[in-house]
This record gives structure tokens, C-alpha cells and sequence, in this order.
């Protein structure tokens, strides 16, 4: 299917503010919640995953210059930005990777696109993991960006883990206890926990900032960021426990901030390759978001390894 007839299967919203060049549209697919992504660009197909507590925004310094080589798909992540927000299910279910991973999947699909590269950060290089392994003929290369699998992080937590990354106990506690909580000041949590992670001062502007802290001041969405992380800390460790001897078979980016807990705490290469049968990447001289913090750096890596 080319991309302009499948066009007409997507709500049309306008241009991005954020991303130059880039149309904002929704998709619903059957089954499944209505997604917010931003598109732009002709050749190969480039999925793009944001983490938390950004949303598709993030990559706002680096997808312009991707569209020039590649067609590139930005989207919401279910639960974040302007996706749809689910209620979580028993178990958190819908908030599992699988889950999570199920609609760029088909976003894609319904774009003409069955097999892409992928590049995720923070929780979207989870859903991307999850993703190469349960479709792993959609996925034909999987960068991740600051993360070591999800279950090596959680098996070996300790205290100096623990305090750095409060988040992934706090997030996790039952409902409504962090919404709450977080409720009583939205944008000092965010602020917190954005210049908490980034080494690089000014990396996140005041505009994107505005534009996260708009997502942000959503109940509905900090109570979806919180089913994530509850779903991360329960079902998709029984996902992960259940796949422990099956590995990527995609080649694996792996890139962290050298300045980061997950720099400092882990040999990243060494965790991933422990899941995927071929890794290479290296650490960059910032903090958590690495395409916020060192853009320039992070496009040449993913020129060079998704063959723009």
C-alpha cells in the first residue's frame, strides 16, 4: 500500500508545531485504542518510541533530519500525549509491553509498512524489546536508547538503584496513592524528574516543556503512566520470565548516557547481549535523553546503523 492512498485511512489533525515538516494524524486500529502519531519523509519506514515522561516530542531535533533519508512514524505511545488512555485491565494488562507493542505494529501495517527499524527510549525502547520478540518479522533493526532490559534492571536492584530510580517503586503503588500524590503538583514532578534525568542543561526547551506539562496535567494520563510502570513491574516480568530463552534475533543499537544511572550501574552492552544475538553501540557524554541532550550525535549513529 503506498503511503499516500493509506493516508486515507488516518483522521487528519495538521501540522506538527514541534516536528518540521510533519503531519499530525490519528489511528484506531481494530480492538485496539486511537493513536496520535506524526509522519513525514519518503523511503524506508523508521518507527520512532518516546519514553516517559516525554511523548512523540521528543524527538523534535532529530526527525526532520531522518525524514530527509527515511519515512519516519513518531507516535504517542497508548496512555501518553494525545493517544487514547485505556483503563488498565486486571493485571494491568493493557499497559503491558505486549500490548503496548501490538499498536505501532499495526500502525505500521496499516501504513503499508510490515517491516521497519525501530528506535525506542527510555519506556518506548521497552515496548520496542517486547516488540522484536513477539513480531519479529515486523522488526528489522531495534535501537534502544539509556535502557537495560527490564527484568536484568529489576533483578538487580539495589539501594543506590533504588534511590536514583524512586520512581519505578513510587509509580508502581497501588491506585490512587501516586496519582494523588503527583496530583497535588503536576509540574513539579515533571520538572523534577526531567532535570533529575538530563545532564544538559537547556536540553529540553520551555516550549517542549510547556507541551509535556500540558500531557502531563491530564489525570487520565498520569494514571496510564502509572498502569506502565505497575504492568512493567508485574506482567510483563511473567512475559519476560516466559521468553527468558528466546533472543532478538534483530541487530541491536544499544546507547546510553555515560552520565546516567543506567551508564553508571550496568555494562549496557553486556545486559543486552544476554537478549539479542548481535549488539554494538556506546555511551555518549550526557544523561537520560540522549536525543535531547546530544542530537547531533544520536542522528549520525542512527544514519550509520539503519543504513540512511
Amino acid at each position: 500500500m503506498a503511503l499516500v492512498s493509506a493516508m486515507a485511512l488516518f483522521d487528519t489533525i495538521g501540522p506538527s508545531p514541534f516536528l518540521d515538516g510533519f503531519t499530525l494524524r490519528d489511528f484506531t486500529p481494530p480492538g485496539g485504542p486511537r493513536i496520535r502519531f506524526a509522519v513525514a519523509g519518503e523511503g524506508p519506514p523508521l518507527l520512532l518510541l518516546h519514553g516517559h515522561p516525554q511523548t512523540h516530542v521528543t524527538w523534535r531535533k532529530i526527525a526532520p533530519a531522518l525524514a530527509r533519508r527515511f519515512t519516519v512514524v513518531a507516535m504517542d505511545l497508548r496512555g501518553y500525549g494525545d493517544s487514547a488512555k485505556p483503563e488498565g485491565g486486571a493485571d494491568h494488562v493493557n499497559y503491558s509491553k505486549r500490548e503496548m507493542a501490538r499498536d505501532p505494529v499495526a500502525l505500521m501495517a496499516a501504513l503499508g509498512f510490515r517491516r521497519f527499524d525501530v528506535a525506542g527510549h527510555d519506556r518506548g525502547g521497552r515496548v520496542a524489546h517486547r516488540m522484536a520478540l513477539d513480531h519479529p518479522d515486523a522488526v528489522r533493526r531495534l535501537a534502544v536508547f539509556d535502557i537495560a532490559p527490564t527484568a536484568t534492571m529489576y533483578a538487580r536492584t539495589d539501594k543506590d538503584f533504588a534511590t536514583r530510580y524512586f520512581w519505578w517503586f513510587f509509580l508502581i503503588q497501588p491506585h490512587p496513592f501516586p496519582e494523588r500524590l503527583i496530583a497535588s503538583d503536576p509540574e513539579y514532578f515533571l520538572r523534577t524528574h526531567i532535570d533529575g534525568q538530563s545532564k544538559t542543561p537547556g536540553a529540553t526547551e520551555s516550549e517542549a516543556f510547556a507541551e509535556y506539562l500540558r500531557c502531563y496535567s491530564d489525570p487520565a494520563t498520569r494514571h496510564a503512566i502509572c498502569e506502565d510502570y505497575r504492568a512493567a513491574a508485574g506482567i510483563d516480568l511473567d512475559h519476560d520470565a516466559a521468553d527468558a530463552g528466546t533472543r532478538v534475533q534483530a541487530p541491536v543499537l544499544a546507547l546510553w548516557g555515560a552520565l546516567g544511572t543506567v551508564g553508571r550501574t550496568y555494562d549496557v552492552l553486556e545486559t543486552w547481549r544476554d537478549k539479542a544475538v548481535e549488539v554494538s553501540g556506546r555511551a555518549l557524554d550526557c544523561g537520560h535523553t540522549l536525543q535531547e541532550e546530544r542530537p547531533e550525535e544520536v542522528l549520525d549513529e542512527l544514519l550509520a546503523f539503519f543504513g540512511g
